[in-house]
């Protein structure tokens, strides 16, 4: 009894470490970004002396922030919500065929995940600049195809947990394929779904490689403006950090209201 004790205690313990381990950078970034220019140079650890919220109107101006978010917004919405419905009618079309074709098919989604994007940059970027697609149309697309392999593993994971009665009980009542899956299994996807949005909204609305490569300057997304702070001479240190920490807050906001579906949706979504 005593050991098992003891057992809990280290884990609780290591579980601490671990969670001010992965709490560090945010404090660094929050704590930082308060100071002035000098006093994060002075003291990098320690609270402000003089806490000061100039930096983050100088960088709300600095950053063009309202022009920014909605290009965030636009681009990281309209691609998640194509990946979601894309991914989910194509996990659902190759979880219910059960011919070789369809596993084939699934089983190049699969292989696609191990394709990193630095290696098909340059000829991707090359394509899309002969028909004119280097703008926010083509970002989204490309989105499409690099966040859609994750999602329909996972959407196919999570579908072997729906019975086919339902599609056969669907069917006999007069629903025709398509309002069978709107109106019957896609709501029945929600903590899948949930779990896609945040995996795919939070790499798409950090990402800077991507839209450096695609987005002209009216374009460009909060990560693209947050290297205005940084310069061939100068580097703004405690302005970068005031547009971090501005910049990170929706997506903490969606985060934390969604948080209770993601877990369920991972386990749903995993090959059983």
């Amino acid at each position: 009894m005593k050991e098992k004790k003891r057992n809990k205690l280290l884990l609780q313990i290591v579980g601490v470490l671990i969670a001010l381990l992965w709490l560090s950078p945010f404090y660094l970034m929050i704590v930082n970004a308060f100071k002035t220019k000098n006093g994060i140079f002075t003291d990098v650890l320690g609270l402000p002396t003089e806490w000061t919220f100039e930096n983050f109107s100088k960088a709300f101006i600095d950053l063009d922030f309202a022009h920014s978010l909605f290009n965030s917004v636009l681009i990281s919405v309209l691609s998640v919500g194509l990946i979601i419905i894309f991914s989910s009618m194509a996990g659902y079309a190759l979880a219910r065929n059960t011919s070789k074709l369809s596993a084939g098919i699934f089983m190049v989604f699969v292989a696609a995940m191990l394709i990193p994007f630095q290696s098909v940059m340059i000829p991707l970027v090359s394509l899309f600049g002969q028909i004119d697609m280097l703008n926010r149309s083509g970002l989204i697309f490309m989105y499409l195809g690099f966040g859609s392999s994750l999602s329909i593993f996972l959407y196919h994971g999570a579908m072997t947990g729906i019975p086919r009665t339902l599609d056969e009980a669907a069917t006999i009542d007069g629903a025709n394929r398509w309002q069978l899956f709107w109106k019957i299994i896609f709501p029945m996807l929600k903590p899948i779904s949930v779990t896609v949005m945040i995996l795919n909204l939070i790499w798409i609305w950090n990402d800077y490689l991507l839209p450096s490569l695609v987005l002209s300057a009216d374009q460009a997304t909060i990560p693209l403006k947050m290297f205005f702070f940084f310069g061939q001479y100068t580097k703004q240190w405690h302005l970068a950090l005031a547009g971090l920490t501005i910049a990170i807050i929706p997506v903490i906001i969606i985060y934390f209201f969604a948080q209770k579906h993601i877990i369920k949706g991972v386990s749903d979504g995993a090959v059983k």
